[in-house]
């Protein structure tokens, strides 16, 4: 690789770090045709699947000059910072010799906005569609699609690339309207949206569109919006547009900001907890409105998990027999996670389970103790709640591609 290739890389591996949105979870593998590739340093990074394995993707942009003017985005057209642009047969040689080194086993490709939002989309449809057609590349491809693109070319997306996403960037049209004033939220909904139907269409058929489905993701942080609001969003992505993936970015104060931002950015952890959160809403049957009554002023907990949280504030249901409670609520205890569940409800059908037992089908009893009753245990007299409090606070957790947080 020459020089100036390199520094190009460097620059734009290091403006695509901002974008979370890259994990490849849920793809299926292509079949390589005859001679296929990819059918399993600066800007590759490392995303983890379902069952736990890290993958590694070459994550960059096409070009980091950008027409808009977000005030949230170090790319933004006001901005100082260092440009520089790949063209599309850069990218596609630079991803097969990457894969060929075994560096990387697929591509993540965003990229600022230059000339129009459809020339743009153009370009990004080109590599994946070069990638595909005249390399046979078969490993994974994830599109940052423009919103503003005209349909048909968001179609063509769709069937090159294995996942595609649309950020929403900020949790509510009016935080949309006063940091981005050029995005408008109807145009990335509208596009969600016939992603999402395009999506289901193609399965139905037992066609190829975007296999992966959509994700998306929300910058915490950079406006108002408390965690509920944070989460109803969410949740509303998920029912109506099918999204595979919310992922939640901590704003990161940047070089010469704009003074509508704030001058720090929220706590790590509270990004943390709205990984957990979600986690909720998709698997374990919890709703925005029970994840967040568990902290204060719409804000989730920060010194205890939204699970561990929400059980707090609803001693009442607990302690469960683990012998009798149905699934769902089994899901509400604290360190009882869906495998966990499922190895309880299998193991039940067999035998009365003991405390013993639930330690063995569980990953951590001694969080259990308080919340459930089992053949030969049951809590004594409740803790009060500071001290159960402290009990269950700050307990380590994997990152959510990992699998169950709880």
């Amino acid at each position: 690789m020459d020089d100036k290739l390199a520094d190009r890389l460097r620059i734009l591996s290091d403006a695509a770090k901002y974008d979370a949105s890259c994990a490849s979870s849920g793809a299926p593998k292509r079949a390589a045709g005859p001679g296929g590739l990819g059918s399993t340093s600066n800007g590759i990074c490392h995303a983890y699947t379902p069952d736990g394995r890290c993958v590694s993707l070459l994550k960059i942009l096409l070009t980091n000059w950008c027409m808009f003017d977000c005030a949230y985005c170090i790319n933004r057209r006001s901005s100082n910072v260092e440009r520089a642009r790949f063209m599309v047969d850069e990218v596609v040689a630079l991803t097969i010799a990457f894969y060929k080194r075994n560096y990387i086993e697929g591509l993540f490709l965003s990229s600022g906005i230059v000339r129009s939002p459809d020339h743009t989309m153009e370009q990004l449809v080109l590599v994946a569609r070069k990638l595909r057609e005249q390399e046979g590349f078969a490993g994974y491809i994830h599109l940052k699609t423009i919103p503003e693109a005209s349909p048909w070319l968001i179609e063509q997306a769709g069937l090159f690339a294995d996942r595609l996403s649309i950020n929403l960037e900020l949790p509510s049209s009016e935080s949309l309207q006063r940091l981005a004033p050029e995005k408008k939220a109807a145009s990335i909904t509208g596009a969600m949206g016939q992603m999402h139907e395009r999506i289901e269409e193609a399965r139905e058929e037992g066609a190829t569109f975007s296999p992966a489905g959509q994700s998306t993701q929300i910058i915490v942080g950079a406006d108002a919006t408390d965690d509920a609001a944070l989460l109803r969003t969410s949740a509303t992505l998920y029912r109506n547009y099918g999204l595979r993936r919310v992922y939640y970015s901590a704003f990161s104060p940047i070089p010469a900001a704009s003074t509508v931002l704030p001058l720090k950015p929220p706590p790590l952890q509270r990004e943390n907890r709205l990984y957990q959160a979600d986690w909720l809403l998709r698997f374990y049957g919890f709703t925005a409105e029970e994840v967040a009554s568990g902290g204060e002023d719409g804000m989730l907990a920060l010194d205890v998990d939204p699970k561990s949280a929400w059980a707090l504030k609803n001693r009442d249901r607990f302690p469960v027999d683990v012998n009798k409670a149905d699934r769902e609520l089994l899901l509400r205890v604290p360190g009882l996670g869906t495998r966990s569940v499922e190895r309880i409800l299998a193991a039940r059908r067999h035998t009365t389970l003991r405390l013993a037992d639930v330690a063995r089908l569980a990953r951590s009893v001694k969080r259990l103790l308080p919340f459930l009753v089992t053949a030969d245990y049951r809590p004594g007299r409740a803790a009060d709640r500071a001290n159960l409090r402290s009990a269950v606070a700050d307990v380590p957790t994997p990152q959510p591609e990992q699998g169950s947080l709880f």
